[in-house]
C-alpha cells in the first residue's frame, strides 16, 4: 500500500463501527489521532567500519486503557504511516481481549537479513536509547514482531535496565523464559487461534471433532493452530507454506509434519500427500479455512473461490475489505484478526503480571486464562455481532471502540 493508505484503511474499519455507536465528533476526534509519534536516528557503526544512519520510530496511538502495548518490527519498507496503523489496531485488539493496555507500535526501518548478529545488537541497543524516556513497565512495554525475537528482547531489557540503574523485567514481552518470559507464550497467538475456532464451530453448530480444515502458513501460529485444532480432532487436509503445500483429503498426520517441516525447513515433500499451492488451497471445499501467512491473501480475485464455511484470520489483515463484505454476503463467517490473533497480546499481558509479581505461573494457569478471557471475547463480539446484525469485524471493532470511548469519557478532558 502506499503511503498514507495503511492508515486509511483502518480509519475505514473505525468509521463504519463509529456510527453503529453514534460516537460523538469529539471522541471521534480524539480516537482517530494518534497520541504520541517518535522518529528518531539509530547511527550504528557496521562490521566494516562505516557509520549507517537508521531511522526508527515509535507510536503510542491511545494509552486510555493503560501502558501502550505493541511489537517491534526490522524491515526495510517499515514507516511512519504503517506503525501508527498498527499501534492503532493494536490499541483495538488489546480492547477486544479486554486487557488494560492501550496501542504501541514500533520498528526499524533496516534489512535484519543482511546485518551480523552484533550490528543488530548495536542497532536495537541504539533504538532503545533514542526512545528510552517513552518507554517502560507504566508507559509503554515493546514486544517481538516481524524480524524480531526474544534475544532481541533480551537486549531490550538489558538496555533499559543499564539505564535505570536495576533489573527491568516488565519493560518488555516476549523475552526468554531465562529472563522473565512466560511459558505458553510462544504458543499463545496459535492457541487463541484453536479457542476461536471452536467457538465459531460451535456457534454453527459444526462439530469440530469432524471438520476439515485448510490452513495457509506453517510458522509459529500456523503450526500451532494446525497442532491444536488435531489435538481436538479436526482433520488438517491441506496446508501451504513459505516454499508449497501438502493435501491429503484423509487428513495430514501433524506430528509427523511438524517433525518433518523442523527438519526440511518447508511442509513440500511430505510423504503421503500430494503437493499443492495457495490458489488450491483456497478452493479446497473445507469446512475451515485459515490463512495464517501474510496480509492481502483473500482478494476479490479469489474470494468467490472459497467453500469454507468459517475464515479464521490468524494472520493480521490476510482479506481485504472488498473480500470481506463478499465473504460476508456469501454467508462465510469470518472471525477477524483483532479476534482471532489476540492469544499473543493476552498472554504478554500475562508475562507482564507475571514480571511485577515476581511470581511465575505453571503453563496450565496460562492455558487456562487464556481460554478464559479469549472465550469471553469471542462471545462478547459474537453478541454484539447478534444484536446488531453485523459481521464479526465490525462487531470486534464496536466492542472495542466503546470500551475505549467509554474510558476516555470518564477521565475526561485534561485542559
Amino acid at each position: 500500500m502506499a503511503e498514507g493508505q495503511i492508515f486509511g484503511a483502518m480509519l475505514q474499519e473505525f468509521d463504519g463501527a463509529a456510527r453503529i455507536l453514534s460516537l460523538e465528533p469529539g471522541i471521534w476526534k480524539i480516537l482517530t489521532h494518534p497520541k504520541r509519534q517518535m522518529i528518531v536516528s539509530c547511527p550504528v557503526q557496521m562490521d566494516s567500519g562505516q557509520i549507517e544512519v537508521f531511522t526508527g520510530y515509535r507510536v503510542q496511538y491511545n494509552i486510555a486503557l493503560g501502558p501502550a502495548k505493541g511489537g517491534i518490527r526490522y524491515h526495510p519498507d517499515v514507516s511512519l504511516d504503517e506503525v501508527t496503523a498498527l499501534a492503532a489496531w493494536m490499541t483495538w485488539k488489546c480492547a477486544v481481549a479486554h486487557i488494560p493496555f492501550g496501542g504501541g507500535k514500533g520498528g526499524v526501518a533496516c534489512d535484519p537479513t543482511r546485518m551480523s548478529r552484533r550490528e543488530l545488537e548495536a542497532l536495537t541497543r541504539r533504538y532503545i536509547a533514542e526512545i528510552i524516556e517513552a518507554i517502560g513497565p507504566e508507559k509503554d512495554i515493546p514486544a517481538p514482531d516481524v524480524n524480531t525475537n526474544e534475544q532481541i528482547m533480551a537486549w531490550v531489557m538489558d538496555t533499559y535496565s543499564m539505564h535505570v540503574g536495576h533489573t527491568v523485567t516488565a519493560v518488555v514481552t516476549g523475552k526468554p523464559i531465562e529472563l522473565g518470559g512466560s511459558v505458553g507464550r510462544r504458543e499463545a497467538t496459535g492457541r487463541g487461534v484453536m479457542i476461536v475456532t471452536r467457538e465459531a464451530a460451535r456457534h454453527l453448530q459444526l462439530d469440530i471433532r469432524n471438520a476439515t480444515v485448510a490452513i495457509q502458513g506453517f510458522g509459529n501460529v500456523g503450526s500451532v493452530s494446525a497442532q491444536l485444532l488435531a489435538e481436538l480432532g479436526a482433520r488438517i487436509v491441506a496446508i501451504t507454506d513459505w516454499k508449497g503445500g501438502v493435501y491429503n483429503p484423509r487428513g495430514l498426520d501433524i506430528p509427523k509434519l511438524l517433525e518433518y517441516a523442523r527438519e526440511h525447513t518447508t511442509v513440500e515433500g511430505f510423504e503421503g500427500s500430494e503437493s499443492i499451492d495457495n490458489e488450491v488451497l483456497f478452493k479446497l471445499k473445507v469446512d475451515i479455512l485459515i490463512p495464517a501467512a501474510l496480509e492481502n491473501q483473500i482478494t476479490m480475485d479469489n474470494a468467490n473461490d472459497i467453500q469454507a464455511r468459517i475464515v479464521v484470520e490468524g494472520a493480521n489483515g490476510p482479506t481485504t475489505p472488498e473480500a470481506h463484505r463478499l465473504l460476508h454476503s456469501r454467508g462465510v463467517l469470518v472471525v477477524p484478526d483483532i479476534l482471532a490473533n489476540s492469544g499473543g497480546v493476552t498472554a504478554s499481558y500475562f508475562e507482564w503480571v507475571q514480571d511485577r509479581y515476581g511470581y511465575f505461573w505453571k503453563e496450565e494457569e496460562v492455558i487456562e486464562r487464556i481460554e478464559m478471557k479469549m472465550c469471553k471475547a469471542f462471545e462478547a463480539v459474537l453478541q454484539t455481532s447478534l444484536r446488531h446484525q453485523v459481521d464479526l469485524r465490525t462487531a470486534a471493532y464496536v466492542v472495542a471502540i466503546d470500551r475505549v470511548a467509554t474510558v476516555t469519557r470518564m477521565r475526561g478532558m485534561y485542559a
